[in-house]
C-alpha cells in the first residue's frame, strides 16, 4: 500500500517540531539553575511522565492499555531516552566539553546513514552531503573555529559520547521497525526514565533544588517540550515521515540553541555562528531535495491508530 505522500510531509513536519523544541534546551537549562543533570533529567521525564497521564485521563483512557509491549520494545524505549542521557553526561564527566559533544552529534549524520538498512529507504548522495554539510556547521558552532585536541586519557570519556550517538541513532531509526507501537507508549518510557534518572542521582549526585519560581518554570518548561512533548512528535516523525530529512534537519538544534543565547544576551554574535548557519540551512535544503515525492510502497510504517500526544 502506497503512503500519503501528504500523510508523509505532515509526519516529517511533526518531527521537526522536536528538533525546535531541542534548541530551546540549553536556554531552558542555563535558566533552571544549578540542579545536577541526573536529578534534572528526573525532574523533566517526571513531568512528561505527568503530562501523559493527563492526556489519557482527560480521554478516558486507562494508561495500563500503553503498556502491553514485548521486551526490545522498553528495551529499545527506555534504552534509548536514558540511554542517551546517561552516556552524555559520562562523557561530559570524563572529557572534555568541546570534544565530547562533537562525538555525542555524530547522531545525525548516523541516523541518514542507519536509515539505508531500513525497507523502502534508500541512502541518496545528497542525503549524505547534506548531513556532511550539517556536521561541518556544527562543528564550527561548538568549536569556534578553533581547532580540536583529542587525548588519549579521555577516552572514556570520548567512548561515552560515541555510546550516546549510536543509542539515539538506533533509537530514532529502529523505532521505525516499530511503526505498529502508539506513539501514546512513549509517556511509559518518559516514566521509567524518570525512575533511572531519579536512582542515577541517588548514586552520583548531591539534591539541589531550584532557586526561585523562575527557575521552577524554566524546569517546568523543559519538562513539557524539550524533555517532554519533543519525545513524542520526533517518535511520530521517524516513524512516518522523511527519516533522512529528520536526521539532517537536526544539525538545527544548536543553531537554534545558539541563536536563542543570542538573543538573550548569552552569546555573541560572530562571523562562525553565520558560518555555520549557512552550512546547516545549505544541508538540510540539500537532503530533502525529495521531500516532496511520493513515498515508496515499502515506505514509512502506517497505523490509523498511532499519533501524537
Amino acid at each position: 500500500m502506497t503512503a500519503d505522500p501528504a500523510a508523509y510531509r505532515r509526519a516529517t513536519l511533526i518531527g521537526f517540531t522536536a528538533i525546535l523544541m531541542w534548541g530551546a534546551l540549553a536556554l531552558l537549562t542555563v535558566w533552571s539553575g544549578d540542579v545536577p543533570p541526573f536529578q534534572l533529567v528526573a525532574m523533566c521525564f517526571a513531568i512528561a511522565f505527568a503530562g501523559a497521564l493527563a492526556k489519557w485521563i482527560a480521554n478516558g483512557e486507562n494508561p495500563l492499555d500503553h503498556l502491553g509491549h514485548p521486551g526490545p520494545v522498553w528495551l529499545l524505549g527506555v534504552g534509548g531516552l536514558f540511554g542517551y542521557h546517561f552516556f552524555y553526561f559520562l562523557a561530559l564527566r570524563n572529557a572534555p566539553a568541546v570534544e565530547a559533544g562533537l562525538i555525542a552529534y555524530l547522531w545525525p549524520l548516523l541516523i541518514v546513514v542507519f536509515s539505508a538498512l531500513l525497507p523502502g529507504e534508500r541512502l541518496r548522495w545528497f542525503h549524505l552531503a547534506g548531513a556532511l554539510l550539517g556536521l561541518a556547521g556544527t562543528v564550527l558552532l561548538i568549536t569556534g573555529g578553533e581547532s580540536l585536541s583529542f587525548k588519549s586519557e579521555f577516552a572514556l570519556g570520548y567512548g561515552a559520547a560515541a555510546a550516546c550517538a549510536l543509542t539515539w541513532s538506533t533509537y530514532s531509526v529502529v523505532s521505525r521497525r516499530f511503526g505498529h507501537v502508539k506513539t501514546d507508549t512513549v509517556g511509559w518510557f518518559c516514566g521509567a526514565s524518570a525512575a533511572l534518572g531519579l536512582i542515577a542521582h541517588l548514586l552520583f549526585e548531591e539534591t539541589v533544588w531550584p532557586a526561585g519560581a523562575g527557575q521552577w518554570l524554566a524546569v517546568l518548561a523543559l519538562g513539557l517540550g524539550p524533555v517532554g512533548l519533543a519525545f513524542f512528535v520526533w517518535d511520530y516523525g521517524v516513524k512516518r515521515g522523511n527519516i533522512q530529512a529528520l536526521g539532517v534537519f537536526s544539525y538545527a538544534a544548536p543553531l537554534i540553541s545558539t541563536l536563542l543565547l543570542i538573543a538573550f544576551g548569552a552569546a555573541d554574535l560572530t562571523w562562525v555562528v553565520a558560518a555555520a548557519c549557512a552550512a546547516i540551512i545549505g544541508g538540510a535544503v540539500l537532503a530533502s531535495r525529495n521531500f516532496t515525492r511520493r513515498a515508496s510502497a515499502r515506505g514509512p510504517a502506517s497505523d490509523p491508530d498511532a499519533g501524537p500526544l
